[in-house]
């Protein structure tokens, strides 16, 4: 672990819980105290007891992604594949919360938060959806209100991926995982991508966002890409990416690394005391213990 990381993060190392699987993402801590996350590539979801074994509770999952929980407690879910982002119901349905933006299909739903006025910011990147099939000419970031309203909160973004709110609610972070696909390109040649990083919008109370900028740079020619992405209670940044989970300050300062045995794409708070981050890093899931709380989900304190 790196040194200037001995204030944030209180494991020596990191546990590995489970492994074996494809390409692991979208975890998500259940208030009755599991875990939950996906193989995105096999489009499964997966439950997690502490000192269990894996369950499969979803099978041909429209390759779910991001997940998270609405005010009520309720699970929302990023299906990129069925280019949805849905609702699981106590039938076993599954509701459709945002399928279409106008009269145009969104694009790969691809992370998901939500904000304590019940809305909810879903990252909508195009990069993986071939030319002829994207209705949308942007990557964005959209918003369901409350009434469930769909609209675009930013088009700002070329390649949105993880998203989080700072603690207050006033900024929204977006991690941007490239360019185009000459980043991709770069990266096989072994050449930095200076395509690669955060970038932070104000988010006014009426969930409108401004002032796009520039929140931190992931400059790197390494494995790995920014992609998820979660807030602690101090406003610390931990943010997925080449090599490892870079970690920022509240004003964007790069205070380290955090390395795993595997590239992480996501992360998430969780355990009683939420001081607990699971990783979802490629073939397996790990945790680590830090120092300081990350914030929650609102609705699930």
């Amino acid at each position: 672990m790196n040194s200037e990381l001995t204030n944030v993060v209180e494991s020596a190392e990191a546990e590995r819980l489970a492994t074996g699987f494809v390409f692991t993402e979208g975890p998500l801590w259940h208030p009755d105290g599991y875990w939950l996350f996906v193989d995105v590539r096999a489009s499964l979801i997966y439950r997690l007891s502490t000192g269990g074994q894996p369950e499969v509770i979803r099978e041909h999952s429209g390759g779910s992604n991001g997940m998270t929980f609405d005010l009520q407690g309720r699970r929302l879910i990023c299906e990129g594949d069925n280019r949805q982002v849905t609702r699981p119901e106590p039938d076993g349905t599954y509701t459709p919360l945002a399928q279409r933006l106008g009269d145009k299909r969104i694009n790969r739903p691809n992370d998901i938060v939500t904000r304590s006025d019940g809305s909810i910011y879903f990252t909508d990147p195009a990069g993986r959806l071939p030319q002829a099939e994207r209705e949308l000419d942007f990557s964005g970031v959209h918003r369901i209100a409350p009434d469930g309203t769909l609209s675009n909160a930013t088009s700002e973004t070329e390649y949105p991926n993880g998203l989080a709110f700072s603690p207050d609610e006033r900024v929204l972070y977006v991690a941007i995982t490239r360019r185009d696909d000459g980043c991709i390109a770069e990266k096989e040649r072994g050449e930095v991508c200076t395509h690669q990083f955060i970038r932070a919008f104000d988010v006014a109370p009426d969930g409108t966002l401004s002032n796009n900028r520039i929140f931190a740079e992931m400059f790197s020619a390494s494995d790995g890409v920014p992609d998820g992405m979660k807030v602690d209670v101090e406003g610390r940044v931990y943010c997925t990416g080449s090599e490892g989970c870079w970690v920022f300050d509240a004003s964007g300062n790069h205070l380290g690394m955090i390395r795993l045995p595997e590239i992480p794409a996501n992360c998430a708070w969780g355990g009683p005391d939420h001081r607990t981050m699971l990783f979802t890093a490629r073939t397996s899931v790990y945790t680590l213990r830090m120092k300081t709380p990350g914030t929650r989900i609102p609705g699930t304190a």
